[in-house]
């Protein structure tokens, strides 16, 4: 039997990245929530019919889906990877002149904490992560990506490095903490990690790393912010934080 491998096109991914307003459109998915054509007009700041066109071209290539919820459509990313390779990008592509103080206060607030896709990054994500491992709840590495020993490592990318596991004691404490621990889907690694762009160390991710996001934000010590992807650590969350996993660093 003939196996034919086919090659990836990507030309035909970078074109539907190249445009500014689906660029904008697909970093405003980036934080894994599903988003109205409105909601994504607004922030691609075109007009109805425009953002139905982009829409329509994105989700024939593949790099979003349609969810209905009753009478209305709402838009998501197809998965991590589309959020992934967006963060790759970022690293090469030259940065877009700032031309307010809001946009500033954006940047400053996305390196402080975001999410990438549906996990927390930022200087808040590989606090959180290092906490993890001086407790003991997680083991594997000292989550401090080095770019000179690195092998296929490399910034705004999943790791393949490092081999992180979950301890016994970090299985009891994270069941404690509300995150269902056995019952990750099992569509997607238990535990990975990426190597934040900003920060260049190394944040959970994986089905763990997106179970314990989502605890944060239902216990209210995680609030979205106004800008995609922005998150807000708030004042409950600051002291929960402190007294569950000894996040004290908190100074971006």
């Amino acid at each position: 039997m003939t196996v034919i491998n086919h090659q990836p096109d990507v030309a035909r991914a970078a074109a539907l990245i190249a445009d500014p307003s689906r660029a904008r459109i697909l970093k405003a998915l980036c934080d894994g929530r599903a988003l109205s054509a409105g909601a994504l007009a607004t922030e691609a700041g075109v007009s109805a019919p425009t953002v139905s066109a982009h829409l329509a071209r994105l989700t024939s290539g593949g790099l979003i889906t349609a969810v209905h919820e009753g009478r209305h459509r709402y838009y998501r990313l197809t998965g991590p990877d589309v959020a992934g390779a967006l963060e790759a990008l970022a690293l090469i592509a030259p940065p877009l002149p700032v031309r307010s103080l809001r946009e500033s206060g954006v940047a400053n607030a996305l390196h402080r904490a975001r999410t990438c896709y549906d996990h927390l990054a930022g200087h808040l994500g590989v606090t959180l992560m290092r906490a993890l491992l001086d407790r003991g709840l997680l083991t594997g590495h000292d989550g401090t990506h080095h770019p000179d020993t690195a092998v296929r490592d490399r910034p705004a990318a999943y790791g393949h490095d490092a081999a992180y596991r979950l301890t016994d004691p970090g299985r009891t404490a994270l069941t404690a903490f509300g995150v269902d621990v056995a019952g990750l889907p099992r569509r997607r690694p238990a535990i990975r990690y990426c190597v934040d762009w900003s920060e260049h160390q190394h944040h959970l991710a994986g089905a763990l790393g997106a179970a314990l996001t989502t605890r944060l934000f239902a216990l209210g010590w995680l609030r979205h912010g106004a800008s995609p992807r922005v998150v807000h650590l708030t004042e409950a969350g600051t002291r929960g934080l402190a007294d569950a996993f000894g996040v004290v660093d908190l100074a971006a």
